[in-house]
Order: C-alpha cells, then structure tokens, then sequence
C-alpha cells in the first residue's frame, strides 16, 4: 500500500486532524495579529521602544519549538499539555513578522504624504487611520501571510504536545519507521502551507489593488501625484542605473516632474506597482515577462518575443512596451581571457571540447532553470568530469578569476567580466533566449503626457551590451555615483 492508498483508507483520521491544525493556526494567527498590529504601531509613535521590542520578538523567534513546548508546559495557566499550550507557542513564533512589518510599512510612508496630511488639518489619530494604515496595509498583510506559513509548519511539533494536528501521524512514523504514515502527515501539512501562501497572495493582491486606488487618491489630493512621472526599478545595479536614465531623460525632454523609486525588488513587485499605477515607468527584460509574467515557455527569436510580450502587456495589462534600448542582458559563458587566447576560444562550441578537463562553477538559479544548464549541457554536449560547483552567482566570477573553477555562467552585461579579465563566448547555437531590455510605460501616461513616451523613444537602441557593461562596472567597480554614470551617458549619446 503506498502513501495516497494508506490516506485514502484514512481519509476521515486526515480530515480530521487536518481540521486541528487549521483551528490551531488559525487561533494563533488571530491573536499574534492583535498583539503585534498594536506594538507595531507603538514603535512608530514611540522609537525608543523599537528595540526591546524586536529584541524579544527576535529571541522568540530563534528558540528551537521543541525547547519553546517544554519550556510552556510546566508554566500555569498557558502551559500544560493540548492544544493551549501551542497557540501560545505559535503566537509567539508569529509576533516578529506581524510586528516588524506593521513598523516598516508605517514607517516607511512618503514623509511627504505624512505633511500634506498634516497641512490638511489632520490629527495624528487621522493620519495614523486615514493615511499611513492603508499605505503600509500591503506590508502588514505580507507579515500575516508569511507568520501565517510559519504557524502551519511549526504546528506540526503540536502533536508533542497533545494538541492534535497533522503531527500526529509524522511523530507516528517516526516512531513506527514507516514512510508512509510520515507523509500522510507531512503531505498535507506542505500543501496546507502552500494554500495559505497562495490564497492570502491572491487577497494581498486583490487588497493591494484596491489599496492602491486608495492611495493613489490621497496622493492625489495631498501631493499633485497626476502631475508627476513616477520611475522605478529593481534591486540589482543594472537596473537602478536604467531607471535613473529613464528619470534623466524625462527630466531633459519634459516639464513634467519626476520622482524616483528604486531598488524596489524582484519582477514581481515592480510588474504588480507599475499594473497598480504606483509606479509609471521601469525597464524590463523581454525574456523575464515572457516566462516570469505571462508564464509562457522561452523562445529563441527576439523579434517574436517582443512582439509577445507588447501584444500581451497592452491587453491585459495597459502597459506599452517602448522601443528596445539596444542590449541583450542573457545568460552569458564566461571564461578567463588567458584561456580564450590560449586556447582560441570564441564560442562554446570551441569550449566544449575542453569541458572534459574543466571545473564548472553555476548560481543557484541556472542549474535549475529550464533554460539553464541541464539543457546547455545537452545542446552543446558539455562533458565536466565532475558535477558543476554550486555556489552563489557573485562567487562564480571571483572563482573563475582565482582559477577555482574554469567555466561559468553570468549575466551578459555584468561589469566585472571586463574587471576580471573574463571573456564572453558566443552563443553560436543560440540556446540562450533573448532577454532584450526594453522601457515600459503606463498607458494612462503616455494618453496624459504623449511627451513622455516621444522622450522614451529617443532612447531605442542607443545601448549596447558594451556599454551596458561598463556603466555597471563604473558603478561596481570604480564606484562612481549613479546619477554622474547616467549624466555622462547621456551627454555623449
């Protein structure tokens, strides 16, 4: 009997204990939201408290659950065995995402929001309830969403405790050392995990749209938002400097004013602030939105891609993509420039015949990506002695640099393969899909100010993967100041 037969045949037992497990996290979840929500919102009114108030958060958070449980259960009143003893524990577990997320949000309001509501006539009372809450409403929400996965996890350790759950079958297989009885309880734990994950992203979401509207509405009447172009960016050198040249470009060719928000994050969070109008403009990569955004499998034709991609975006999002600025930011093989000389290499094609006696050193991400390097290796049939190292992607270039290992995989436009003395293969068999960078802009902007998109399009094609590449070394390698990097591009463009 394997594992699905053995929870069929249990199916009322799993239900059931499926059921103890949501009651106990749901329980929790509710009163760690009544005590964290308010002690956040303490620690912005009263800085001097932050601290402490972390500091434990944070001590809570690193005892072992076993160590928490035994601890509890002798203490009266909280403790003993059931399922009392693990709501405490639980909610304990999740007050520092809950508290810490409520402080960051509020504290991380515009300044400028917090004076418009104050020039308005505005009482702290009204500007905490009207204003700063709803803003920082979607942080808040990711604090609950993420204790919320931490609670359906750490309950699983309830059943040490006599308070049910979904651990009881897990404490039963181990001691009966049967795998199947483990993940009838583990199973459903994991997905009860991913469920909540899932389904309070999709109410963030949701919440999120409409809090943007809400904010967008202050902002609106408090601070001219409709008057201004809002540029963003994600979290990576790349692309603060792009955003920054979106920013300068609309400064030389408009009136219009402009505000920059950058370092925002990954794709997701810059593609939901542009939908939901918290942002006006950033650049994206043609590949990323193929696969990451509208979940389509990678294509090699770049022309194709962009053509996907506009179409897309424009029906279901109402964003247009501008003109390519020029550059292909792929994954790129890299190996050292004495090598390439030494060897005559120009394109992996030409390295492959040396990968028999080559060390291969690859991020996280590509050895696992479809596009990565299970399918390099078979198109190019790449044969490494031993399995590629590992290791975190800013470590491949300093390994192969030191002669750690021989061949990597980086970014096509990162600044340190020119400060590395680190050469670029070909991509002769095009394996790698196309990620062409490329300007997105709200349509509700380019109907309001036509001058914007004009300003945009001045910029299509006028940079190239060199260029690319030496505005991120300027930043990472010679430390320059991104606004005087731009300012000199610009210049002389």
């Amino acid at each position: 009997m394997n594992v699905l037969e053995f929870m069929w045949t249990r199916r009322s037992e799993v239900l059931l204990l499926t059921f103890e497990h949501l009651q106990i996290v749901a329980i929790s979840i509710i009163i760690a939201a009544a005590v964290g929500l308010p002690l956040g919102i303490l620690m912005t009114r009263r800085p001097s408290m932050s601290r402490p108030i972390l500091a434990i958060a944070n001590i809570l958070q690193t005892i072992p659950s076993l160590a928490l449980f035994g601890f509890l259960i002798p203490l009266p009143f909280i403790g003993g065995i059931g399922s009392r003893t693990a709501i405490v524990a639980l909610v304990l577990y999740s007050l520092l995402p809950i508290i810490r997320n409520t402080f960051t949000g509020i504290s991380g309001v515009d300044p400028a929001i917090r004076e418009a509501g104050r020039a308005m006539g505005m009482t702290d009372s009204q500007l905490l309830w009207k204003v700063e809450i709803p803003l920082a409403l979607g942080v808040i929400f990711a604090g609950i969403r993420v204790a919320t996965v931490i609670a359906v996890g750490v309950a699983t350790i309830a059943a040490a405790v006599g308070a049910g759950g979904l651990g009881m079958f897990i404490f039963r297989g181990v001691s009966m050392v049967d795998t199947r009885v483990i993940l009838a309880g583990a199973i459903p734990a994991a997905a009860l995990a991913l469920i909540a994950d899932f389904g309070l992203g999709a109410v963030q979401k949701r919440f999120s749209k409409l809090l943007c509207l809400a904010c967008m509405v202050v902002t609106l009447s408090s601070c001219s938002r409709a008057d201004r172009i809002v540029v963003g960016s994600k979290n990576f050198t790349e692309q603060v400097i792009l955003g920054e040249l979106l920013a300068q470009q609309i400064e030389r060719k408009t009136s219009v004013p402009v505000d920059r928000k950058l370092n925002l994050g990954g794709t997701l969070i810059c593609h939901d602030a542009l939908v939901a109008g918290q942002i006006d403009t950033y650049v994206e990569y043609t590949g990323t939105a193929l696969t990451t955004i509208l979940k389509e499998p990678p294509s090699n034709d770049p022309t194709r891609v962009y053509e996907n991609v506009k179409a897309a975006y424009k029906t279901r999002f109402g964003t247009e993509w501008t003109e390519p600025l020029g550059f292909n930011n792929t994954f790129a093989i890299i190996v050292r420039k004495s090598d390439a000389q030494a060897l005559k290499l120009k394109t992996i094609s030409d390295a492959a015949a040396q990968t028999p006696h080559w060390v291969a050193g690859f991020g996280y991400e590509f050895i696992e990506r479809e596009d990565g390097y299970p399918g390099l290796a078979k198109t190019y049939d790449l044969r490494f002695p031993n399995p590629p190292r590992v290791m975190d992607l800013g470590l491949t270039y300093k390994a192969v640099a030191g002669r750690q290992v021989d061949l990597i995989a980086g970014n096509s436009t990162d600044g340190l393969i020119d400060a590395l003395g680190l050469v670029v293969l070909q991509d002769d068999k095009h394996y790698f899909p196309p990620y062409d960078a490329v300007p997105l802009v709200r349509d509700a902007v380019v109907m309001k100010h036509p001058e914007v998109r004009e300003a945009l399009k001045a910029l299509g094609g006028k940079i190239s993967e060199e260029q690319m590449r030496s505005m991120n070394y300027a930043v990472d390698g010679e430390h320059k100041d991104v606004k005087d990097v731009v300012r000199e591009f610009l210049k002389n463009m």
